[in-house]
């Protein structure tokens, strides 16, 4: 446990684990979370400024919520976050369906998980004049 100043309002607190921020402030971060979240249920086109200037959120917290998967949107709906991997557009989470599993795979690769066995390649038959002789 350490002691730490929370970045919202600067009190000092101890800080075991999480965000950085002191109760207080986390407890309204999460009433603004549910306040974003019920609004979006009503309104699910809203596009990202204006939700954030409707529930006075910044986007960097919006997005921050879906990465965390916290936050959700649905797929017609015009707000989207930047897969970090290949900044394709994406709904939640860090990263897009392509790079979850390309990374996947990678990981599976180097495990050894999945990879098909390697097969020997056919012995050649040596030529008769490469054979042993003796000589009587």
């Amino acid at each position: 446990m350490e002691l730490i100043s929370c970045v919202k309002c600067g009190k000092l607190f101890n800080h075991v684990s999480g965000p950085r921020v002191c109760q207080q402030c986390n407890k309204a971060l999460e009433e603004k979370f549910m306040e974003v979240k019920q609004y979006v249920r009503e309104h699910p086109n809203i596009d990202m400024r204006t939700l954030s200037k409707e529930c006075e959120v910044s986007p960097k917290q919006i997005q921050r919520w879906v990465r965390e998967d916290r936050l959700v949107f649905s797929a017609d709906s015009p707000i989207g976050i930047p897969c970090e991997r290949c900044g394709t557009p994406i709904k939640s989470g860090r990263y897009c369906e392509s790079c979850k599993n390309g990374m996947q795979r990678g990981l599976e690769e180097a495990a050894g998980i999945n990879k098909p066995a390697k097969q020997e390649a056919p012995k050649k038959k040596a030529p008769e004049s490469d054979k042993m002789r003796f000589l009587g």
